[in-house]
This record gives structure tokens, sequence and C-alpha cells, in this order.
């Protein structure tokens, strides 16, 4: 704790954050009267070791930059609810585009929002687990078989199972994010949830494989380090938001949840439960935003909110008689207000809305992703709450669209239970619920995917065998 001070002698927040951290991560720099003896030293340490960390989730926007932290007392497996500790989020800085372009910009950003966040909580986080729809997001679906005779099913047969699938994959200067078994077959018949203690001669399993650029990883892992935490992971954003946002039954019969961020578009398909696709065009709310800046000659600023506050992407009464104001562009002090019919506005932001989500319908057909024929959309992401969007995702997919909000996390606030906060919600859903991943996210954040064919005994698939006996 720091004791207060006037605004002369408050030290930075910068500042303040990293001797918190670096106060945190050196115990022996205590004073010798700080404790009463060495026993009750130790004996805080085990307590220390037996608690279960708290869970902090990183949502890098390029609009936002969002932090939640949940204990683990706010995991209520009952009714599958979640309640968090503390939520902060600040301004994006130094990303544009869904990347980072600033790696010091973009630090800070991180280390305000989880300080926000950890004031809340009245914890200190040690690492975080960011979520991110840039670098490029893929995914790729591989099989493998293998043959285990006349005997039960055990979880060797099952590692065997996934480090076949996984030797038929070459991803040349990309980083697996995610490693998720889409279903297991025993002697062909398909649908298996569990295959242990089964009999049968073949066990078989499909696994998506969805991976991000390496540069980006690594550039990601090095913004984290730069404010002071520790890297645990990078997740795909529209699985994670599909997590927070999509119920059960959605996930079961078939549905694509499209998350609109500023920097990006992305989707993720789901089917019989299971993620099957992710897909992403480099396009988002931050464009929209240009565009009007452009098409009305006036700032970035003014142009998010007029887009904000007047802003839609269908037709509306009275629009040619209703006027708008923006600012003007640039200092001058004689330049008066740009004014313009609420029409031209519409005008600019219906047609880019429209291609964006063309684009990712066209992106989705192409890549043969298997979406169901009666799959519903579930929108999410701060461009999503732009009036109209929903609307002409309708015309364009020609499906039911409903738009996601974190759900079963019913104490938030209303500004933070908003579709922008459906990926950070959605972290704190995979760590307390799952779903279960064929290699920890650990063993991905610390070993690439091996380009030869993968060793049963080496990383990241000899970490598959104490996953599966933990979590199967």
């Amino acid at each position: 704790m720091f004791k207060l001070a006037t605004r002369a002698e408050a030290p930075s927040e910068e500042r303040r954050f990293a001797e918190r951290r670096a106060a945190d991560r050196n115990p022996g720099d205590r004073k010798p009267g700080d404790g009463k003896d060495g026993r009750n030293g130790r004996d805080g340490l085990k307590a220390a070791l037996a608690r279960t960390p708290v869970v902090a989730a990183v949502d890098l926007g390029a609009a936002k930059v969002a932090c939640f932290i949940m204990k683990p007392e706010g995991v209520r497996k009952g009714d599958r609810t979640l309640t968090t500790a503390g939520v902060g989020y600040v301004q994006s800085r130094g990303i544009r585009g869904g990347a980072i372009v600033n790696l010091d910009e973009a630090s800070e950003a991180i280390a305000q929002a989880v300080e926000r966040a950890e004031n809340v909580a009245g914890v200190n986080v040690q690492s975080v687990t960011v979520a991110t729809a840039g670098g490029q997001l893929t995914s790729n679906r591989v099989a493998g078989r293998v043959s285990i005779g006349a005997r039960p099913i055990s979880d060797n047969d099952l590692v065997r199972a996934i480090s076949n699938a996984l030797a038929q994959i070459k991803l040349p200067g990309r980083r697996a994010a995610h490693i998720l078994p889409i279903s297991w077959s025993v002697d062909g018949q398909g649908g298996v949830r569990d295959p242990r203690a089964m009999f049968g001669r073949t066990l078989g399993v499909e696994l998506l494989v969805v991976s991000v650029s390496e540069a980006v990883f690594q550039t990601l892992g090095a913004c984290v380090e730069r404010a002071h935490l520790q890297f645990e992971g990078v997740v795909a954003a529209p699985f994670v938001s599909a997590l927070a946002a999509l119920e059960e039954d959605e996930m079961d019969l078939g549905s694509v949840c499209i998350d609109m961020g500023g920097g990006s578009t992305s989707a993720a398909v789901f089917t019989s439960g299971s993620l099957v696709h992710v897909e992403t065009v480099p396009v988002g709310g931050q464009h929209v935003t240009q565009d009007i800046a452009r098409g009305l000659s006036t700032s970035i600023a003014g142009a998010e909110r007029i887009k904000t506050l007047h802003g839609s992407a269908i037709a509306s009464a009275n629009e040619d008689r209703e006027m708008i104001e923006a600012p003007p562009r640039g200092d001058d002090p004689g330049a008066g207000p740009v004014i313009a019919p609420r029409s031209l506005l519409k005008g600019i932001i219906a047609p880019r809305v429209e291609e964006t989500l063309e684009l990712l319908r066209d992106r989705l057909k192409n890549s043969g992703a298997p979406v169901e024929p009666g799959a519903g959309l579930v929108l999410t992401g701060g461009a999503s709450q732009l009036a109209g969007v929903r609307e002409v995702a309708v015309r364009v997919f020609d499906r039911p669209v409903r738009l996601g909000r974190p759900r079963r996390v019913p104490h938030l606030a209303d500004a933070a239970s908003g579709p922008a906060f459906t990926a950070a919600a959605g972290i704190l859903h995979r760590a307390a619920f799952g779903p279960r991943e064929a290699v920890s996210a650990k063993a991905l954040a610390s070993a690439k995917l091996r380009r030869e064919p993968l060793d049963p005994r080496a990383n990241p698939v000899a970490k598959a065998a104490s996953w599966l006996r933990e979590n199967l």
C-alpha cells in the first residue's frame, strides 16, 4: 500500500507501477523486522504457493485495452457463472489496424489498464493472457488415426493420436495459439466425446489448430513484459468472444460469432459444440471513423463522436432534413463547423459496413468452413454497437442475427457489460470452464509447433498426457 501524496510529490503512474512490481518480486529486500521470525516467513510462503493465482485477461484492441481480473472464489461451477474482482480499461495507444505500431505506448496502455483493475480488485497481478484478432489469425483442420488393438483406450493412445495429427501440419513462421479436438472416433464411429476406456482397434481424432504470426506473438510478449508482467500466451479474440456470448444450444446447433473490433473483423464458427474455423479480415470500426473524417473533412476525434451520436448503417426518417455539425480539421480559429445532412453520414457508413461483412462472408465461403445451414450469427465487439449493423448483417448473410454480450457475469457494471467486453470476459470463461485443449496454453507459449514429425515425448505434445489425465 502507498500513502497518499500531494500532486507535487505523487510518483508517476508508471514509476509506481514499476515499484510495486519490484517489491512483489523481490521479497528479500524487505527489512528484517517485517516478520516475527523465519517460521512465519516459511508458513507465509507455503500459504502463498498453495493459493490458486488470480486470472487476469487483457483484451488488446485498436480502440481500447481492457483488463478483467478474477479470483479463484469468483468461479461458481453450479450455475457456471463468474464474478470478476476488478475491471479496468483505457483508450488504446500504439495499436493500428489490429497490430502494434509503438511498443512503448502499447505497453503503457496495458500497464494502466491492469493497474486500474488491480486497484478495484485489491490484488497484484503477476501474469496475463492476451486476446487479439491481429497476427493474421488462421485455422487448419488436421486428422490423425492410430491402431490400438483390442484393448481399452488409454491416455497414451489419445496422445499418440494427437501426435499423429500434428505431425501432418507445417506452420513455418507461425505459432499455434489453440489446438482443439473437434471430434474423436473409434473404429470409424464419430461423435465420441471421451474415448477413454472404450474398446476398439483404431482411434481417430480431428484437431483444429489456430495460429498467429510468430513475429506478432513475439511482439505481444515483449509488450507485456515491458509492462512488468509475465506473458501467459495469446488467444484468438473471436474464439473467446464466442465463449462469453454464445449459449450452449447455439454451439451445439451451429453458430457464427462475428467479433467487430476497431482494427479488424473476425469470426469463429461452431458446429456440434466445437470450434471448427476461425477467419479474420483487417477492416474494423476505425476504418469507418477514418471514412467519416475524410468525407466530412473533420478530425478523427470529431468523426468518432459523430459516429457514436448520429451514425447509422441504415436509412432513417427525416435524415435528409436533419443536419449534423462536425468540428473542422486543423486549428484555424476562424474556421466554422462542418455542417452536413445526416443522409451524407449514412452514405459514408453503410457502404463500409456492408463491404466488411461481405468480405468476411466470402472468405468464410471460400475457406470451406462447415457452417450449418440453420446457423445463426452473434455480433460482438465495439463496432457491432453501431446502429443498423445487425440489419445489414441480416441482409448480407441471410441468417438470423442477434447482438451478443458477456453472459453469466451478472454483476458487471453497465459500462463493462456491453459487446465491446466479450473477449475479456471470454478469457475468464476459458480459464474457468474450458473448453478442453489438446495442448496447454503454457506449452504453446513456450514452444513452436514443430515442422518435422513430432516425437510424442517432445514439447508440446508430451505435455498433453498430463493435461488429458486432468481434464478429459
